[in-house]
């Protein structure tokens, strides 16, 4: 008998968990290739094309022989144009030496981390948060500090939340705006409460995912780098995923103090180098054609989420809320718990989202991985039909449970 030992393994990476978003997808995917008609609304991608002008740009980047090593921050012509971007739609005075271009917001928000914070230092995190950061935080032996939204108040930390949070061991803090997974969106009035707390404590440097910018329903986008007097500790990430439905392409960026910039293009050259050429070819190309295709899609992200609200109406035990950006709603489905039906029993979010799964056949993410563990995540970033069909599947199964 063979046996898997893997004692040999760093404790860096058994201590790690795998990403629940792309281990519910894989699922997903291992069930639809067994010929089951799997409805998945577990992953976080636009289910958009990417716009033809971005397609026509990498075409002529590789036609002009755009196929050669890149610099490790990026051309100089696409931190330009970020740096463009920033100010016309941020209102955000930064140079070319501050942006630094990486293969996905992800792994900008990696370098971030890994070049700020040291083994102990505690980082708060605004929970529910987007999967990756406590993970992150771990690989750089920091201590994550989640810190709960409540639901009446569409999940978004307080100032006062945040600055009980805070210690003489805090280094970071990491929220994304538009929020993944549950859609809350900060209003000015709330960012500079937090700028008021950061005046407060100098030592407490910020990550502020940006990514889901453009997919925002209440009309504007605040940064928190916006306040002058905190500017200069805030790193804002974002990148072409979401926004341009880009994410095969991996491209994102992040702006932030030169010392810090510098120190982020030091970390990715010797873990990535500069990200393809193409495709960063082809982010030039999304900045230079504007926003209408983003506001397309954001009007029919709109409509989405105003039908699935909908029909979560007609599902008793659903705890919902208004997402005012991005593509997900979260409700909380403690409702759930403890009923069964069969054999089967419902003790927590992972056992719903596997028997949704498995008798649904909708594809949905545990709300622990997000740090809410009463919590389901649904992405509405797919076609009319599929929801309509996904939720009737769902009321369906639920109604089976007692």
């Amino acid at each position: 008998m063979i046996t898997t030992d893997y004692t040999h393994l760093s404790d860096r990476i058994t201590s790690l968990s795998e990403s629940q978003t792309i281990a519910m997808a894989k699922k997903a995917r291992e069930l639809a290739a067994k010929g089951v008609d799997v409805i998945n609304l577990s992953f976080g991608e636009p289910d958009f094309q990417t716009p033809q002008y971005i397609k026509d740009a990498a075409k002529k980047a590789i036609d002009d022989g755009y196929t050669f090593y890149t610099p490790v921050a990026g051309y100089p012509d696409l931190r330009k144009a970020i740096v463009e971007k920033l100010k016309r739609d941020n209102g955000l005075e930064y140079g070319p030496e501050n942006i630094v271009v990486s293969t996905g917001a992800k792994q900008s928000i990696a370098n971030a981390v890994l070049c700020l914070v040291n083994p102990g230092d505690e980082v708060v995190i605004f929970s529910p948060y987007w999967v990756s950061y406590e993970e992150v935080v771990k690989l750089a032996e920091g201590i994550p500090v989640p810190v709960m939204g409540s639901l009446e108040n569409n999940y978004k930390v307080t100032a006062q939340q945040f600055e009980d949070a805070i210690t003489s061991n805090t280094k970071l803090v990491m929220y994304s705006s538009p929020c993944n997974p549950t859609g809350s969106v900060f209003t000015e009035e709330e960012l500079a409460s937090f700028a008021a707390v950061l005046e407060r404590h100098p030592q407490v440097y910020v990550i502020a995912d940006e990514i889901y910018e453009y997919i925002n329903f209440t009309g504007k986008h605040h940064s928190l780098a916006q306040f002058a007097s905190i500017k200069d500790r805030v790193v804002t990430v974002n990148g072409f995923s979401k926004g341009y439905a880009m994410t095969g392409w991996r491209v994102g960026y992040l702006a932030a103090s030169k010392e810090i910039a510098d120190a982020c293009d030091k970390m990715q050259s010797q873990i990535t180098s500069g990200t393809c050429s193409v495709a960063q070819k082809a982010a030039v190309g999304a900045l230079e054609g504007g926003r209408t295709s983003a506001e397309e899609m954001t009007m029919a992200y709109l409509r989405r989420r105003d039908l699935v609200l909908g029909l979560m109406k007609d599902i008793p035990g659903l705890k919902t809320y208004i997402p005012e950006g991005a593509f997900y709603i979260f409700p909380d489905v403690s409702y759930y718990f403890g009923k069964r039906t069969g054999d089967q029993e419902i003790n927590n979010a992972n056992d719903l989202a596997m028997y949704l799964l498995n008798d649904a056949h909708v594809s949905l993410v545990d709300g622990a991985a997000f740090g809410a563990p009463q919590c389901i995540r649904f992405s509405f970033a797919a076609s009319d039909a599929k929801l309509i069909e996904a939720m009737e599947r769902i009321k369906a199964s639920l109604a089976k449970l007692s």
